[in-house]
């Protein structure tokens, strides 16, 4: 019996995942400072927190320490604090970063919970022409989260936005690890989304990623979702208002993280899936049958002889692979004849 072929991503995300994916290695931080020089750009990076003092000092002494004083790549680093009670903001000044309170940014409109309401404000205090989003959970922070996602918007007039890709091991209280059981809700419920409804989105790795950078002019003509389906709103709203070309992700290696528990990453999953459905009903795509145009779930593994490294060619450093999402669904038994037949 014949094998069957292995389906393929949609040809429009195969061309992208092979031209657009890269490594930070792929742009060395000198070519970056010439870059920036040349175009006279400015990088904001803003770190949304939330009781972090644990992690957030660090992020932020690295950030200063090798991006801003021994090499200026960036020019502004903010913390905005959306109500710790720990001490979070004490620390991120303590260890050189601009804080600011999000009640205090837009007073008249008064904030809502959410990380995406902090990074919307956070427009507001930034004047960077490129804005750089991190997380500050993030432990054993490397500066190529920053560099390597700037970097295509500085070298590259065409890209607009650019998401980081890792690998994400679990890393649980007992000090076991899950080499690649981290991104939960990326893989069980945002890319199944967009694999079903943006096929032309199932090249990136870490859609739901927080380190991603983007150009000012891009992110001010965006909506903001509130909570925590800000990352896949924008990459949406991106896709349908600068397309495919414009988007780009780069390889920064390992991201080390506090994981949350299932009722944390339930509530996130309903986030996430409600954005996914304001979208669909905003382009009128709410038909199931229409939308189900290419029902593949592309998933993504680094191969075990590679690690983070400069890509060949712009071949992409993780391996995609292409599975059937199966819709078929069997009838009630009692309408089966044979089923009839002996009872």
């Amino acid at each position: 019996m014949p094998a069957e072929p292995t389906p393929e991503l949609l040809p429009q995300a195969a061309s992208w995942l092979r031209r657009r994916s890269w490594s930070a290695a792929d742009r060395p931080v000198e070519d970056l400072l010439a870059a920036k020089e040349r175009t006279g750009r400015t990088v904001s990076v803003v770190l949304p927190a939330l009781d972090e003092e644990a992690t957030v000092g660090d992020i932020v002494r690295t950030v200063r320490r090798e991006l801003m004083e021994r090499l200026p790549l960036v020019d502004e680093l903010v913390v905005v604090d959306s109500g710790s009670s720990d001490a979070t903001a004490a620390v991120a000044a303590e260890a050189g970063a601009r804080v600011e309170h999000r009640d205090a940014i837009l007073p008249r409109l008064p904030a809502v919970p959410g990380k995406g309401e902090v990074l919307w404000r956070s427009l507001l205090v930034t004047r960077g022409d490129v804005v750089c989003f991190v997380d500050a959970d993030l432990r054993e922070f490397d500066p190529a989260f920053v560099s390597g996602i700037v970097g295509p918007l500085l070298t590259d007039g065409s890209i607009q936005l650019v998401k980081a890709m890792y690998d994400r091991p679990l890393e649980t209280e007992s000090g076991a690890v899950v080499p690649a059981g981290g991104g939960r809700v990326t893989e069980l419920v945002a890319r199944p989304l967009l694999n079903l409804h943006w096929p032309e989105l199932a090249g990136f790795v870490q859609p739901l990623g927080g380190e991603y950078a983007a150009r000012r002019s891009l992110l001010e003509r965006l909506p903001f979702p509130t909570g925590y389906g800000v990352e896949l709103g924008l990459l949406v709203d991106a896709l349908e208002l600068v397309g495919l070309d414009a988007l780009a992700q780069v390889d920064v290696g390992v991201r080390h993280h506090r994981h949350q528990d299932g009722q944390a990453l339930g509530r996130m999953a309903a986030t996430i899936y409600r954005t996914a459905l304001e979208r669909l009903d905003r382009a009128h795509r709410l038909k199931a049958s229409a939308d189900l145009v290419h029902p593949y779930l592309t998933q993504f593994a680094r191969a075990p002889e590679t690690v983070p490294r400069a890509s060949a060619g712009g071949a992409p450093i993780f391996t995609p692979s292409t599975h059937p999402i199966t819709a078929l669904e069997r009838p009630p038994m009692h309408t089966v004849p044979e089923y009839a037949t002996r009872h």
